[in-house]
Formats: structure tokens, sequence, C-alpha cells
């Protein structure tokens, strides 16, 4: 039974809300009869150092506080771990917490789910030496996420819907080689996304029917559009009801290569690097609360 919990908090996280939510859970855990440790991160660097000294320190579990980002560099060091991992959604975009579960804006029930003990395991993408916790973004969405990183405003989901209407004014289909399990697939299209779980981008379902556990990687290529079919497609994407476009073609597969020139990856919205970059699945990898 989990007694010690590590409560990671990035304070910055959500413009703040990080800071906000912390005391609640740390309340609520600490009613259930849990001891709780509560670190604070300064940096990014910090969330990587203190998920270490917190395995070494005979926790039983830790639960992060803030967004995408910082479950990305908490992944990077609790992967493999076996230490149960709680997420308490903070951040612009939640993805993950999303995928597995975590109620997104009700920090007791997330961290109710800690309090319950009851765990799974879920798969990780691999890419250039870093485990990738939601989808790997190579083309138009991509563009969009870098933007979106750059504003100030709007906050929460409205941020990407405002970069996404700025990108459309210049963006052209990319030409791409995309080999999954071997298989070469030469096209234009106007994104690639791989993913472990189905969304991105605050809720967008760029890879919808994607399950975190079986092991497998998908694929969604968006190919060549009008600017107007591309725009009507995102708010679709939010609901799922973009399976079945014609110019949307799907593949699952254990490795995924993309090469793209001039194009830049981002994962879990944080910048990966240039294509071209090899993609594989740890199955398994990460043991979270949910």
């Amino acid at each position: 039974m989990t007694r010690h919990v590590a409560l990671v908090v990035n304070p910055t996280s959500g413009r703040g809300l990080g800071a906000r939510v912390a005391p609640i859970v740390a309340k609520r855990l600490e009613s259930a009869g849990l001891t709780v440790t509560q670190y604070e991160t300064t940096c990014a660097e910090d969330v990587g150092r203190i998920s270490a000294e917190v395995i070494a320190s005979g926790a039983d579990a830790v639960a992060l506080v803030g967004g995408d980002g910082t479950i990305h560099l908490g992944a990077q060091v609790l992967a493999k771990s076996g230490m149960p991992f709680g997420v308490i959604p903070a951040g612009t975009g939640n993805d993950f917490a999303r995928g597995i579960g975590v109620p997104l804006k009700d920090p007791q029930a997330a961290a109710d789910l800690i309090v319950a003990g009851n765990t799974r395991s879920v798969d990780l993408a691999t890419a250039k030496d870093e485990f990738i916790t939601t989808v790997v973004a190579g083309g138009f969405d991509s563009l969009v996420n870098k933007r979106a990183n750059a504003m100030t405003w709007p906050k929460g989901n409205a941020r990407y819907t405002l970069a996404t209407l700025a990108e459309l004014r210049t963006f052209k289909p990319l030409q791409y080689v995309v080999t999954v399990d071997g298989e070469v697939i030469e096209t234009r299209a106007m994104l690639v996304a791989v993913g472990t779980g189905a969304t991105y981008g605050g809720g967008m379902q760029i890879c919808a029917g994607a399950e975190i556990d079986d092991g497998l990687l998908d694929v969604t290529i968006i190919k060549p559009v009008s600017r107007l079919t591309l725009l009507q497609m995102f708010p679709k994407l939010s609901k799922g009801t973009h399976v079945g476009h014609p110019m949307m073609h799907t593949l699952r597969g254990r490795t995924v290569r993309l090469e793209s020139t001039g194009v830049t990856a981002y994962a879990d919205g944080e910048i990966l690097g240039a294509l071209p970059i090899d993609i594989g699945i740890a199955p398994g990898a990460l043991t979270v609360f949910a």
C-alpha cells in the first residue's frame, strides 16, 4: 500500500496553476493518511533531478503537478523504475493525463486516484534517446506547436486555435518518406503524427483509437488539402469525427521513421529535433495511478 508520496510541483505550469493546485492535493493526500514530502521545481532540469532523488529516497510513489512538459521530464527518470507515478494536471494541454483517464479540472479527484492505489502499465514512445508520453508531431502541427509555445495570450486550448489560424496563411504541403515496420511510403502531406495515445494540443484526437498499452505506435498522415478543408478538420479532430476522412491515412507499427527536409519535430509539446527521426515503442515502460 502506498504510504509515502513525493509531491513534485512545477509552480509555473499553467501560468501559476501548479502553485495553486499543490496545497489542495497535499491536503487531500494527507487527509487520507499518506505522508507527503513536497518538492518544488525552479527550472526544467529540476524535474529529472528531483525525480531521481525521490526514487533513491525510499518513497512509495511520486506525484507530478504540472503539464505535459513536466510529465515528459519526469518520465525520463521514472520510466522502467517501477515506481508508481501519479499525475495532477496543471498545464495547457494535459494530454497524457487525458489519455490515462485522470480528471483534468478536479485536483482532488486526481489525488483520489493516488489514494485508491490502482495502477496500470502504459507504453512510451522512444526517439532521440528520449521517452515520449504522448505524440510526436512533424509538419503543420509542429509549426502550430512552435507558435503556440511563443504566445502569452490567450490561455488554454484557445492558444492552439489562434496559432492554427496564423499558420494556415502561409503553409504548404511537405514531402515525406514514412517508414512503418519496414514499409516505405513516399507522400506529400500536411502533417505526420506518431503517438502512443490519441491526443495532442489539448485534446485533438490526431491518433483517434490509439491504445496506450497495446505495444504499438499509431501513425496519422493528413494528405494535401486546401486551407479551408484543413481548418474545417481541426474542430473534428477534437471530437474524433474526422475518422474516415478520405485524405487521412492511418497505420500502426512498432517502428516508425519520419523523413522530411526542413521539418522540426515536437514531442509532448516541446522541441524534439530535426527530421529524420526514428521512433520506437517501450511497452509498459511507465506505471501510473489511473
